[in-house]
């Protein structure tokens, strides 16, 4: 067994000088898919020894990660060595973000989604080979998508979709109501979107899920069963992947947070534990 002593002590030893830090860097992509500007912030960490195993981690709502701390979050649990080094993509959403976020293909009853494909297209088409060439370092590690709200629904979907790309999906307050009937419109749980999706895959997927929600997410209760939908659609979810062959906790962590709401403090509570789940650091000795 190989023991690679400088490793070991530039990150082990509360005395070595050597510290991963965060860079954060703006850009902004002219997409040709969505005929817009989109904005987006890399949080890159610095000082690596070279090494390293390298993730990737795309978030949607990227606007919201400031506000959550992320590169604070980033530091300390690089500080404490609970996390292998990730590249965090937050991609801005944009004015039709009602549009562009979604099922691909599948526009729900207010025909909202209806660019969701082309949403798709960018993320595999544009922004990661630009992230390949800027990063410049091989992304040798766990390709992850995460999102929150609507933006989880449609990090799901694209990760489903291109598990050859993806490897983790991670959903904060998904809106997986997302559904093609409205209630008056004689619905049922099967006009659910994304649950239709997973039901109707030949294949299993190379995934693996981080579904989160919080028991103050909202008040509706549509079997009024004194469940929100919000729980009860997740587990739903949930029920669909173990149906699938994907088994709990191997393949799939639910996070139920006591007192957790639809807001980005929420979202920011949890999403160091995401990162942790996901991305925490193997021992090599």
């Amino acid at each position: 067994m190989h023991f690679n002593w400088e490793h070991w002590s530039a990150t082990a030893s509360p005395f070595c000088k050597f510290k991963l830090v965060v860079i954060k860097t703006a850009y902004q992509l002219k997409s040709k898919s969505l005929q817009r500007t989109v904005d987006i912030e890399v949080y890159m960490p610095e000082n690596l020894l070279g090494n390293e195993v390298l993730h990737l981690l795309l978030v949607n709502d990227g606007q919201d990660l400031a506000q959550m701390q992320l590169e604070e979050s980033l530091k300390s649990l690089y500080a404490k060595w609970l996390i292998e080094p990730v590249v965090t993509v937050g991609i801005k959403a944009g004015e039709e973000r009602l549009q562009e976020y979604g099922v691909a293909n599948k526009p729900d009853f207010k025909k909202r989604g209806g660019k969701a494909k082309l949403y798709t297209e960018f993320v595999l088409n544009e922004l990661l080979p630009f992230l390949h060439q800027e990063i410049g370092k091989p992304i040798n590690g766990k390709k992850a998508f995460a999102g929150f709200s609507l933006g989880g629904l449609t990090a799901f979907d694209v990760a489903w979709n291109h598990s050859d790309i993806f490897d983790v999906v991670g959903v904060f307050s998904g809106s997986f109501w997302w559904r093609t009937k409205d209630l008056s419109e004689g619905y049922t749980d099967s006009d659910r979107i994304l649950h239709q999706m997973i039901a109707d895959s030949k294949e299993k997927p190379n995934l693996k899920f981080w579904l989160m929600t919080g028991t103050e997410d909202e008040k509706a209760d549509r079997n009024q069963n004194f469940i929100i939908d919000s729980i009860d659609d997740t587990v739903d979810v949930i029920k669909e992947l173990v149906k699938k062959g994907f088994q709990r906790p191997d393949d799939i962590f639910y996070y139920e947070m006591v007192g957790g709401k639809h807001d980005v403090p929420t979202w920011g509570k949890a999403f160091p534990k995401f990162l942790e789940w996901a991305f925490a650091k193997r021992t090599s000795f």
